[in-house]
């Protein structure tokens, strides 16, 4: 069985439109995905409904951007079902955050001498979700006169420590959002943990609560060193495993379902849920 718990759409900064997620799941023969879009769940429930046409599983996901002692953390959250108020009144603040947060990114590359205009941001954004840097990263793409993914790394380094646009997200504690996907019937995983800032820094997070850990992942270098490391680690530390391609759309070089998470991850998640 093929899966992929780690998927991006336009309803947060993926490429894709639901429907052409659902299809290329389809054409590539992944049986079960996970819609985890940043701050945004929109896309689950007609994801749910074409699915189920197609005879794929849809395991309602998030991805939540966090803070943990100065630093960002992601987290991926998987429910029974997205439709509780709390999550989703919780969700509409920090996606109006996040598009504030994006304006002072644009300012601050404005001030550096980086000339982008918010209309041109507004040109990447597929729905009503929260502008990020992914947006803003794009936007600067497309009006370079060299269309290559070779700019990509300046690009993003505008946006690491030391860069001009380097506005870390710090609203949401790693505690609270762990607290609120629990509160509200879902399971918190820590995503892609081999991308931390800090490598040990995964032992406390799992240590807050009984949570997952991302394993089966691929957008980091010595994939599959940091693929047995993690999970020796998940196994003595966390829940469960889970693992994805955090696919945003075609111009990435991990492909929906390419990263071969074993079944009993999938079992074990979606058990734990009861889907």
């Amino acid at each position: 069985m093929r899966s992929d718990l780690h998927i991006h759409t336009h309803e947060s900064d993926g490429l894709l439109s639901v429907k052409e997620v659902i299809k290329l799941a389809y054409a590539n023969n992944v049986q079960t995905i996970a819609i985890t879009d940043h701050e945004s769940t929109q896309g689950v429930s007609e994801a749910e409904s074409l699915a189920k046409e197609l005879n794929i599983k849809v395991i309602p996901g998030v991805e939540l951007l966090t803070s943990y002692q100065g630093h960002e953390v992601h987290l991926l959250g998987y429910f029974n079902h997205v439709n509780h108020p709390v999550l989703q009144n919780r969700l509409q603040e920090i996606r109006a955050q996040r598009t504030e947060l994006a304006h002072d990114m644009v300012e601050c590359l404005n001030s550096g001498g980086i000339s982008l205009g918010w209309e041109d941001v507004e040109k990447e954004v597929g729905a009503n979700g929260a502008v990020t840097k992914g947006h803003i990263m794009r936007a600067i793409y497309h009006q370079s006169s060299d269309n290559s993914r070779k700019n990509w790394p300046e690009i993003a380094a505008h946006f690491r420590p030391g860069g001009v646009a380097h506005l870390p997200y710090l609203n949401h504690t790693f505690e609270d959002a762990v607290d609120l996907i629990f509160s509200c019937g879902g399971l918190p995983v820590v995503a892609h943990p081999g991308l931390l800032r800090d490598p040990e820094m995964v032992f406390p997070l799992l240590a807050y609560r009984p949570i997952g850990l991302e394993v089966y992942y691929g957008y980091w270098e010595r994939q599959a060193e940091l693929i047995r490391y993690y999970t020796e680690v998940a196994n003595k530390s966390a829940l469960l495993a889970t693992g994805g391609s955090d696919y945003h759309g075609p111009s990435g070089y991990i492909k929906l379902g390419q990263m071969g998470v074993p079944d009993k991850c999938v079992f074990e998640l979606r058990s734990y849920l009861g889907i």
